[in-house]
Order: structure tokens, then sequence, then C-alpha cells
């Protein structure tokens, strides 16, 4: 295993890239229809007289996509998903543009701030600046969550 990245080994200004991932039609209709059933997320022809002309995924589908491509990259470095205690919450949650079916996201996050838990020691809170990229390099969300992370436990 790799070695574990605590509370303390998280920096401001820390990023890392995820993705790509391609948002297939059928999934995207699926989505809506269980969680998000509004006329625009499940036809062409309920879209066209919308502002969004075509068929656009719920902004909760493009937030879980999000989760997906996130959590695969911290299931590629072991190390740092030992670390990682789950999520307070999210600040921000923006939905910029819509996002279609077969446009491609990938994802950035940044350490925007960090700081140690005055009531709970075995963990610190960080935040950061997320931002979901379509494949023309357009901003189509962007959020900051508040992220919890086991601190370096001391020698007894």
């Amino acid at each position: 295993m790799e070695a574990i990245v605590y509370f303390e080994d998280i920096a401001i200004g820390d990023s890392f890239d995820f993705g790509p991932l391609t948002l297939l039609r059928e999934e995207s209709v699926a989505f809506a229809a269980e969680f998000d059933p509004q006329p625009f997320h499940l036809s062409d022809e309920a879209a066209a007289g919308t502002h969004f002309g075509t068929i656009s995924a719920s902004g909760w589908h493009t937030t879980a996509l999000f989760m997906k491509m996130f959590v695969a990259e911290m299931q590629r470095d072991p190390g740092r998903q030992a670390a990682s205690l789950g999520a307070m919450g999210v600040d921000e949650l923006r939905w910029l543009r819509p996002v279609r079916p077969g446009d491609t996201l990938r994802g950035k996050s940044e350490v925007i701030d960090k700081k140690a838990s005055q009531s709970r020691p075995e963990m610190g809170i960080v935040r950061s600046k997320v931002t979901i990229l379509n494949q023309d390099d357009q901003p189509v969300l962007t959020m900051i969550p508040i992220a919890m992370w086991r601190t370096r436990p001391t020698p007894p």
C-alpha cells in the first residue's frame, strides 16, 4: 500500500485532475426519470420549447458524475483514500451550463483551505474548489466540498 496521505500532508494549492467520463443518453434519461423527471431532461421534443433547446442532463446527475469520477481517482491512490473520512457538505454548488448526452466530462480539484478540528483531534477539515469541464474546456459545474481527513496518529 502507498503511504497514507494524512491531513498534515495536504497543502493549500494541492490539486489533481480526474475523469474523463462520457455521458450516455440512456444513463441521462434513466437518472432523470427516477430522480428529476422534468420534461426537458427526458425528451428533445419537450426540451425544444425551453431555453435548453435539446435534452440536458439533470444538474443532480452532473453532480453524481463528479462523485463517480472523483471516487474512481481516489481509488487509484489507496494512500489518499485511506485517510479520507467523507464529507460534511458542499458550498457554492453551481451548474454553469447544460450537460448533454455525448458530452465528455473531466474535473479538477484544488485545495483552498484547511483547518484542524477543534473538537475532533483525529481529523482535519479540507475545502477544495472543484470544477467540472466539458469536452470544449467549458466549466459546467463548480462547487466547494468540505471533506474530513484523518490526522497523523501520535505515537504512544
